[in-house]
């Protein structure tokens, strides 16, 4: 499911929410939903999609959740999610496991959902994304189903209109909250990543950066302290300088007082060109000097 590694771990955990809210219609608690780290050590490397424990509503009763997303049809992915499960269940041995596939390929869904053997007996649950209403989860008024919207076949809408669609239904309803905004759109490079949709996600975010960004009540109040803090900043900065430059000035009007009076005591040992010399002062201050004046 992506390059889970780059993502936060708020966002998977959203994720998981969603997609067992949403689409497997789990009564579970979400707040009770921890993220599992279940990559075990073989001659490959092997990791599940999605691994949390989780608490029903219903029953109070924890149990570990595994989603995995499937983008064709695997005629081994029944044993691969056996495989899963045995990891899990060596991991966390004392918890029940409730398996989930979400299918999302275009080709008709031909996988079978366990295996059936003299001594063997396995299921879980498939859910076959073709025969979700993508209508349903675009027309909603509600950033996580827009999301796992992505996730539907779009038949015959143009798949550039459908994520333009999602991302300007995202931005409409999450205007006043940039930090959500951003969290819903790395679930969406999540997911898409699942779909072949990622140069139009990167289409779609190349045009959100273009436009509207001043016009979020958060900008503006932004820009607002930020000029208050700049005005502040400036007063400040005008207070050093000024005193700054006023001892400057009186660090000046010492040293040219202390050259006047050594000027005053060489006049007549030396000549006015070389006391000028000595003393940094002009030749005509010099001369003044020698009528008494300043």
């Amino acid at each position: 499911m992506g390059d889970k590694d780059i993502i936060s771990k708020q966002v998977i955990r959203h994720l998981a929410v969603d997609l067992a809210t949403y689409l497997l219609k789990l009564d579970i608690d979400a707040d009770s939903l921890e993220l599992l780290e279940t990559e075990r050590q073989r001659v490959e490397d092997r990791r599940a999609d999605l691994v949390a424990r989780v608490r029903s509503r219903a029953v109070g009763q924890a149990f570990i959740l595994h989603i995995e997303i499937q983008n064709n049809n695997d005629p081994f992915m029944p044993w691969r999610m056996v495989r899963y499960l045995s990891d899990i269940r060596l991991a966390y041995p004392n918890t029940q496991v409730r398996q989930h596939l979400i299918y999302i390929g275009r080709e008709r869904l031909s996988m079978p959902n366990g295996i059936e053997e003299t001594d063997l007996r396995y299921a879980y649950g498939l859910l076959d994304m073709r025969q979700v209403d993508c209508a349903d989860l675009l027309a909603r008024d509600n950033p996580d189903a827009l999301v796992l919207a992505v996730l539907c076949d779009f038949r015959d809408r143009e798949p550039r209109q459908v994520i333009q669609h999602i991302f300007q239904r995202l931005q409409d309803l999450l205007s006043d909250n940039p930090k959500q905004f951003r969290e819903y759109l790395d679930m969406l490079e999540v997911l898409s990543e699942n779909r072949d949709l990622k140069d139009y996600i990167k289409e779609a975010e190349n045009m959100l950066t273009r436009v509207d960004i001043e016009k979020l009540p958060s900008y503006e109040l932004g820009m607002e302290k930020g000029i208050e803090k700049g005005i502040e900043k400036g007063i400040e900065k005008g207070i050093e300088k000024g005193i700054e430059k006023g001892m400057e000035k009186g660090m000046e009007k010492g040293t040219s007082l202390e050259r006047r009076r050594l000027a005053r005591s060489l006049i007549g040992l030396l000549s006015d060109e070389v006391i000028a010399e000595k003393t940094g002062l002009s030749i005509g201050t010099v001369r003044k000097l020698h009528d008494g004046g300043d």
